[in-house]
């Protein structure tokens, strides 16, 4: 019995873009066959394409070397107006053998129940119709994500000593419980420093050490970090730690992410004044047990006349940065504002013992 033909079309989405990445790869591969030439990639946006330009690629075989792996990145205007919709859902039938027609959907966060939405699921479902695979890959959660390095290192036949994974995923930011961080690249950002890892260690286990030694902390984490920092009112390693976020992360991101987190403080204060239990917040919040307790200990070092007046102190640090007036101001004015503002309104002479 003959062997069924490759799948020569598919949809991938989700948010871990370095499972997307390696599941085209593999796709070409089977498309290619063993012992012929690798399929050459085309990678396009959506915006920046049309159906015709990709059906040039992909609907004649190529005569010499390897077929054409055509990847269209967030293919959505592709399909928005009618017409455009036909012309791409015609093309979807023309794959000729040799070549492989992949669409991505880069989302943000993963959908909690796997589904698409929108213009995604319209193109998901006619690339099933047509015959075509359909598959989600959500990013590995901060639970999840050492014992997703275990797996990637064992591909690699690599050994990871006990500790090693956790301390690189640490290193990655995957950790950082906030639900709205940006997992996307955190796969990625993993597999590559297993690949330096690899290398700085060629025989014998990679130890939590090495993974220290070799492995810059990601500025997700140190955002985060700081945050809660900032919340503990530790403000001079909030202080430290500022220099190094705002060197690698615009200033108005930091405000944002400052301003949200003093809110969040202050409506914790506000209920657990008001005689919420603690065990009641994450229902109430709909947040995570364990983000809903450290909210909570964070809330419990300020008054709400403090927690106002950071809040009120940020409104001021956002015209400084933004120039308001129409004033011309400095970097180094800027990073002082910054600076004021954490010892003026963040900082405090009494420490509750929970902190740290």
């Amino acid at each position: 019995m003959n062997p069924p033909p490759p799948i020569t079309l598919a949809f991938y989405y989700g948010d871990d873009t370095y499972s997307i990445d390696r599941a085209a790869v593999a796709l070409a591969t089977s498309v290619a066959g063993p012992d012929e030439p690798p399929l050459g990639r085309w990678r396009v946006t959506g915006a920046a394409t049309s159906a015709a330009a990709i059906g040039e690629r992909i609907a004649t075989g190529a005569l010499f070397g390897g077929g054409t792996l055509a990847i269209v990145n967030d293919p959505a205007p592709l399909i928005r107006a009618k017409g455009n919709r036909d012309e791409l859902m015609a093309i979807l039938a023309t794959i000729a053998p040799g070549n492989a027609l992949v669409f991505v959907e880069g989302l943000d966060r993963y959908p909690k129940d796997g589904r698409l939405t929108g213009a995604g699921a319209t193109l998901a479902a006619a690339v099933e119709g047509a015959g075509g695979e359909v598959r989600g890959f959500a990013a590995p959660t901060s639970g999840g994500m050492a014992r997703w390095i275990d797996d990637r290192a064992k591909e690699r036949g690599m050994t990871l000593e006990r500790g090693a994974a956790q301390v690189l995923a640490q290193r990655v930011g995957a950790f950082v419980r906030e639900g709205d961080i940006d997992r996307r690249r955190q796969g990625q950002l993993a597999a590559q420093e297993l690949d330096k890892l690899r290398l700085y260690r060629p025989e014998g286990p990679v130890t939590a050490d090495d993974v220290r030694a070799l492995v810059a902390e990601a500025i997700p984490a140190s955002t985060w970090a700081l945050l809660d920092l900032i919340a503990f009112r530790r403000t001079r390693d909030a202080a430290d730690l500022l220099e190094r976020v705002l060197d690698v992360t615009p200033e108005p991101v930091v405000l944002v992410q400052l301003h949200r987190r003093i809110r969040e403080l202050l409506e914790v204060a506000d209920l657990v004044g008001s005689g919420t239990r603690i065990s009641e917040l994450p229902r109430t919040l709909k947040l995570h047990p364990f983000r809903a307790e450290q909210l909570a200990k964070q809330a419990a070092g300020w008054t709400p006349t403090e927690l106002e007046g950071a809040l009120d102190g940020l409104l001021d640090l956002d015209a400084t940065v933004k120039g308001a007036g129409g004033a011309m101001v400095g970097e180094p004015t800027r990073r002082l504002a910054f600076t004021t503002w954490l010892a003026t309104r963040v900082a405090t002479t009494t420490a509750p013992s929970s902190r740290g």
